[in-house]
């Protein structure tokens, strides 16, 4: 059981299962999310994740005519899980304690559409769009 939280400690939510790979998303969304070049999170399936603690505290953004969603925390503003799809969240990798063993990068994904100074200089494999399957 992993725990993860926001900044401020007011969101605190498990993951019940074990993690190893880490997707990091280039899309322009994803940039803007995060104010840098994409996110690193994990994605796991909807039963495998709890929230813990300040649900009252996460504001949600939804694109629409899409089937993921982005949540923030309302106190502190930090990324939070989201809706994947139907039946996976994702978890920006930063919430997680730092010292998860064997988690690391193992795809980037939108790759076609990163930022001309964005830089990947890891193993991971690079994807110029989703990850089908």
């Amino acid at each position: 059981m992993l725990t993860g939280r926001c900044n401020c400690g007011a969101v605190v939510f498990e993951v019940g299962k074990p993690v190893s790979e880490i997707y990091v998303c280039h899309c322009s969304i994803c940039r803007r999310y995060t104010g840098s070049t994409g996110i690193p999170v994990v994605v796991i399936e909807n039963e495998a994740f709890n929230w813990i603690k300040g649900r009252s505290s996460i504001r949600t953004w939804k694109k629409p005519d899409a089937d993921w969603e982005s949540n923030f925390c309302s106190v502190c503003g930090s990324s939070l899980p989201g809706k994947n799809d139907e039946a996976r969240m994702f978890v920006p990798a930063g919430l997680l304690p730092g010292d998860v063993e064997n988690l690391k990068v193992a795809h980037h994904i939108f790759v076609g559409s990163k930022a001309n100074w964005d830089e990947i200089g890891d193993a991971g494999k690079q994807h110029d769009g989703p990850i089908v399957g």
